[in-house]
């Protein structure tokens, strides 16, 4: 028996919201496993130079390439330009990773009808721009992953998240929607959920709240609760220390490696036991079943 190890895959990857937190994470280290990465982000050039370049500082010295390049997922003109400029420089594309996402914390009624929506273009619609440029390039190509960086809030909805959850639970499901299209060319779907983490991204630095304060104050017999949500937040977390969300950088970078066929449909990553891999397997379950008693396995390619 040989002792030669298998040749690890290379893949080329774009990467949406890598300015910070989980996307960033990923973008460094996708790049120093040996893959060619397109970190996107919006104006790289502008008011995001300092995070641009902070991913090139980071990404010196990897064995594989990290460029930044200007996508905001919520222009599709913006979504294509990335995608013919990843094209024309890497001649294709292989994987996306789904991660631009914004926190939305706060009572669900004060939340203006305008700043929901504005939660489902960010965190679910987003993606779908994304791949109206990308699906194209993976069709011809007859291969690819899509890689939706999801969230275990979807499967136990906790409170005071309400805009976020709902956008979120989207996102999935445009997920397994868009999986049962595509396989047939090859492309392959991972869900990878993480748990909550606290601590290591802007998600909660930068979380949006509701403009309605009237409608917050309203709900004073909650209000010890809202004001607790940190602390409450910090008591899942596995003996009490904060989980790091390099755990989720792993993962994608484990997943993105896998041969083709070998990739999870689903997984997580989580350091606070926030169990969404208990619904994760019935889910699945359900899935075939589904599947079989329309008679369309057909589109569950390998299975």
């Amino acid at each position: 028996m040989s002792s030669e190890s298998a040749a690890p895959v290379v893949s080329t990857v774009l990467v949406t919201g890598a300015g910070t937190g989980m996307g960033a994470l990923a973008s460094v280290s996708l790049a120093r496993a040996g893959h060619r990465v397109f970190a996107s982000m919006r104006d790289p050039e502008g008011r995001n130079k300092d995070k641009a370049q902070a991913l090139r500082d980071q990404a010196k010295g990897a064995s594989g390439q990290l460029s930044v390049v200007e996508l905001d997922v919520l222009s599709e003109d913006s979504a294509a330009a990335a995608v013919e400029q990843i094209v024309l420089e890497a001649g294709g594309l292989d994987v996306v990773v789904h991660n631009a996402a914004h926190l939305m914390v706060g009572v669900t009624e004060a939340f203006s009808p305008e700043e929901v929506l504005r939660a489902f273009d960010v965190n679910a619609v987003g993606a779908l721009r994304v791949n109206r440029a990308v699906l194209p390039v993976m069709r011809r190509q007859e291969s690819g992953l899509l890689l939706w960086v999801g969230s275990g809030t979807t499967r136990a909805i906790p409170p005071f998240l309400g805009p976020y959850t709902a956008a979120k639970a989207a996102f999935d499901a445009f997920a397994d929607s868009t999986a049962w299209e595509v396989t047939a060319y090859g492309i392959e779907t991972t869900v990878l959920m993480p748990g909550v983490f606290t601590h290591g991204t802007a998600h909660f630095a930068n979380a949006a709240f509701p403009a309605d304060t009237e409608r917050t104050a309203a709900y004073e017999k909650i209000a010890p609760f809202l004001d607790s949500m940190g602390e409450d937040t910090e008591r899942m977390m596995v003996n009490g220390v904060s989980a790091d969300p390099q755990i989720v950088a792993d993962e994608i970078v484990r997943v993105v490696g896998l041969p083709l066929g070998q990739r999870p449909r689903r997984t997580v990553a989580d350091g606070s036991d926030y169990g969404a891999e208990i619904i994760n397997g019935a889910a699945e379950e359900l899935r075939l079943r589904l599947a079989r008693r329309m008679g369309v396995t057909g589109l569950l390619g390998r299975l």
